[in-house]
């Protein structure tokens, strides 16, 4: 189970200790770099304004939007990275709360062009992701999008081919299986980042 105060000690630490297991290509931050490109050059591309970062961690991705001009909102139960990631983005509107107990009041009722998250759904099993994203879609302006960069897995059988492989698979985790998702969000795409990563799409 995830607890806030290790993602505090986490926090100094977490880009090195992700960045070794990408560039060793290893479970579970194989695709790491890769993805958050993907979705940089999504948000971009599309002249997205308003991007709301959902787990937000040390703004590895939103603080790169940041620099570009865009307007960055974000929610996050660990602060120290959250203190971490407004360092980076002074101007950023960014709130301390558990998403597992939902939104932030302050985000409630506000539009955005993006919402992105990156290696922070998993930790909610998928009737909470299935309700927070149905919630999350319900908050976009036209022709935005939920852009979600993760541990995620076409089918069941390559999550199982992972695990058996994998010797420091995570019991405690719940990883997109998107053939098990998909039924939930007909409008939504998949597209595979590494053995073990994935960008899934939503619109509404």
């Amino acid at each position: 189970m995830r607890d806030s105060a290790g993602f505090d000690l986490w926090a100094d630490g977490y880009d090195q200790s992700v960045g070794r297991s990408d560039e060793a290509d290893c479970y579970p931050f194989a695709g790491y770099k890769k993805l958050l490109n993907e979705i940089f050059n999504r948000v971009l591309s599309r002249g997205y304004a308003e991007v709301l970062d959902l787990g937000f961690g040390t703004a590895a991705l939103t603080a790169r939007l940041y620099e570009r001009g865009l307007t960055v909102w974000g929610q996050d139960f660990s602060r120290q990275m959250l203190e971490t990631a407004q360092a980076k983005m002074p101007g950023a509107k960014l709130f301390l709360k558990d998403f597992s107990q939902g939104l932030a009041e302050e985000l409630k009722g506000r539009r955005f062009d993006a919402v992105i998250s990156t290696y922070a759904l998993h930790h909610l099993p998928d009737p909470g992701k299935i309700g927070l994203l149905r919630e999350l879609l319900g908050l976009l302006n036209p022709g935005g999008s939920i852009l979600i960069g993760d541990v995620a897995f076409a089918t069941r059988a390559e999550l199982e081919s992972c695990r058996t492989s994998s010797p420091d698979w995570d019991e405690a985790e719940f990883y997109f299986v998107y053939e098990e998702f998909a039924p939930h969000f007909p409008n939504s795409t998949f597209i595979p980042m590494s053995s073990c990563a994935g960008l899934i799409e939503l619109r509404p």
